[in-house]
């Protein structure tokens, strides 16, 4: 039997990182030129994972917003010839089918997959 779903538990607060999480994600902290996290998606789909559920909290959204499409920027990007980037930029969203939980509570590490049992 194959594996194709990943549970990413990522509905932490990143208290550690204060100030830098203070109005990012830390999941979001870029290491060069891109966020922690898709790091660890594209090692998941390069395992073989299609669908992947990030179990977040309620100050997420920018996480959510980098794995959906962007047409405003896309559409900037073709308008001014950079096909390298929109190629890039274009990808992102085409990686993975990404499911969003939201977790209710700080409960601890057993939460996120009691969040996305039902998934």
């Amino acid at each position: 039997m194959d594996i194709t779903k990943a549970v990413i538990a990522v509905a932490g607060s990143g208290t550690r990182l204060l100030p830098a999480t203070k109005s990012q994600p830390k999941e979001m902290l870029p290491i060069i030129d891109k966020p922690i996290i898709q790091y660890l998606v594209e090692e998941l789909v390069d395992a073989g994972i299609k669908d992947i559920i990030m179990v977040t909290r309620w100050d997420k959204k920018p996480l959510e917003d980098h794995f959906d499409r962007s047409f405003e920027l896309e559409r900037s990007l073709e308008k001014t010839g950079n096909e390298e980037r929109l190629e890039q930029v274009q990808r992102i969203s085409k990686m993975a089918n990404f499911i969003y939980v939201r977790q209710k509570g700080p409960y601890g590490n057993g939460t996120p997959l009691l969040s996305a049992a039902s998934l």
